[in-house]
């Protein structure tokens, strides 16, 4: 192609030199070094003036060099005249960072989008971002190309039996991107989630209910005895009508008119309780739901000693959550402990920015010590019995979730073989032996937009990478000669 000169980083030349060999070009000449005390060093050695400049530029394990590296060649074609400037990632470093996940959290991905809009970009070529709304940052077009089309027909020609698969998610994050998949093979699909094990509400606490007498205006509030205001613990089998008429009896009925009393619900309108609506439901699909523990992320048994300090009692009582009623526990009557304990227990985990769940760590962050308890419970929704099954999410870094959910569908669930499916593999750590080391996983399939050494490959007998050179000089053609790129999002993978 005249009027382009591709360029690569030091982050993952191979990609970027098979990326000019499906073009026909060869990569532009540029020294990339750095100088003694550490600052990256940059020098462009051919002409780019009014050249269409690709750089290829993929996050690596040293990601801020990467990101140093690829800003400061934009800013030196950008002195050079070049008529337009796209840098090529197919992995884009800091996307787990697109939102806050606390007060004083930074959205560290909008902040690079700046970075590289203020360095001189025009067009920004990526591969499955972790948030698709990721391209809002951008005051620049954004092609988010995706993998799915390559990783679907890899499937169609590599997996026995793919008809009778099953595509899971990992975590509730991972839900739509599994869907898809899903969708595009025409497959069933599943979830699996872990939560934090809650503490067991005793079933005398489950049978009771706290109803309070109606108020009355200000001025006729105390009654002529001075008696307090009443409450009334009654059982969830009585009617509102006879808690009411026993706690009316303690009081005078000439001490106030009765048009100042609210009058009581009637039977058919009261709610019933969550234990009256169970015991009325039943939904059969609750077969299709296995639940497992989880303790130091490792997947035990049932009759497996709990590690969890006992945060409540079987009986009544004070009990040690509750510290600020330990100076007064006899004070404190048994009904209102046993209320606030029903109360906290079912309340939300804490969770960033005032308790909103869409704020929350998902599972792939790994990393955070917020949640870090001992024991977990994990929760398998769908049938995976004597099938394959397909995990499947944007990256594998920390293996934690991947080993859980495999272990869940193979030891659980009953699943015959697990491939481990994500679009970058970037194996933080010493994740890639462990997952290797797990006997429930069989293959780990990725694609080459993150660099991985030819030695792990090697060493490696499940990894699996799919080439997507591709996908990405396809996008370049067409963005060079003005084409539409709309049909790399619908790629025809059918057999």
């Amino acid at each position: 192609m005249r009027g382009v000169q591709i360029f690569t980083g030091t982050s993952h030349p191979a990609l970027a030199e098979t990326i000019c060999e499906r073009l026909g070009a060869v990569p532009a000449r540029a020294d990339l070094g750095k100088f003694s005390n550490g600052e990256t060093r940059v020098n462009i050695n051919v002409s780019v003036r009014n050249q269409d400049v690709y750089i290829v530029q993929s996050g690596s394990s040293k990601i801020n060099d990467s990101v140093m590296e690829l800003l400061i060649m934009i800013s030196a074609c950008k002195g050079g005249s070049a008529r337009s400037i796209t840098a090529v990632m197919p992995y884009f470093p800091y996307s787990r960072q697109s939102k806050k996940k606390s007060h004083r959290g930074a959205i560290t991905a909008r902040m690079l989008a700046n970075l590289l809009s203020v360095a001189g970009v025009d067009h920004v070529v990526t591969l499955d971002l972790h948030a698709s709304q990721m391209q809002g940052f951008f005051g620049k077009p954004v092609d988010n190309l995706f993998a799915e089309p390559f990783i679907a027909r890899w499937i169609r020609m590599n997996v026995p039996n793919w008809r009778e698969a099953v595509v899971v998610s990992k975590n509730a994050g991972g839900t739509k991107r599994v869907t898809s998949l899903a969708d595009t093979l025409k497959l069933n699909f599943g979830i699996v989630t872990t939560d934090r094990r809650r503490p067991k509400v005793s079933a005398s606490m489950a049978d009771s209910t706290l109803f309070f007498d109606a108020a009355e205006p200000e001025a006729v509030r105390t009654p002529k005895d001075n008696q307090p205001f009443g409450l009334q613990l009654q059982s969830a089998n009585d009617s509102p009508e006879e808690a009411l008429s026993e706690t009316n009896d303690d009081v005078d009925s000439q001490s106030m008119p009765d048009s100042h009393l609210r009058p009581g619900t009637p039977p058919a309108a009261r709610r019933p309780s969550e234990l009256e609506a169970t015991q009325e439901q039943t939904d059969v699909r609750v077969c299709d739901v296995i639940t497992g523990r989880l303790v130091q992320g490792q997947l035990v048994d049932d009759d497996y000693p709990s590690t969890a300090p006992t945060s409540m009692p079987a009986s009544g009582g004070a009990t040690p959550a509750l510290t600020g009623y330990q100076h007064n526990a006899d004070v404190v009557p048994d009904s209102m402990v046993n209320s606030l304990i029903s109360t906290t227990s079912s309340l939300p985990p804490d969770h960033a920015l005032g308790g909103t769940f869409d704020a929350a760590e998902s599972s792939d962050e790994e990393g955070s010590t917020r949640h870090n308890e001992s024991e977990k419970t994990i929760t398998l929704v769908g049938d995976v019995r004597d099938r394959t099954v397909f995990i499947v999410d944007d990256m594998i870094d920390k293996c934690g979730s991947w080993i859980a959910a495999a272990e869940t569908v193979v030891k659980r669930g009953g699943a015959n073989k697990v491939y481990c499916i994500a679009t970058h593999g970037l194996f933080g750590e010493e994740s890639l032996d462990q997952l290797e080391a797990c006997d429930s996983i069989d293959y780990l399939v990725v694609t080459n937009t993150f660099p991985i050494s030819p030695d792990t490959v090697k060493r490696s007998k499940k990894l699996i990478i799919i080439d997507v050179s591709s996908l990405i000089a396809e996008s370049i053609r067409r963005h060079h000669y003005g084409e539409s790129v709309s049909a790399l999002f619908h790629l025809n993978t059918n057999e």
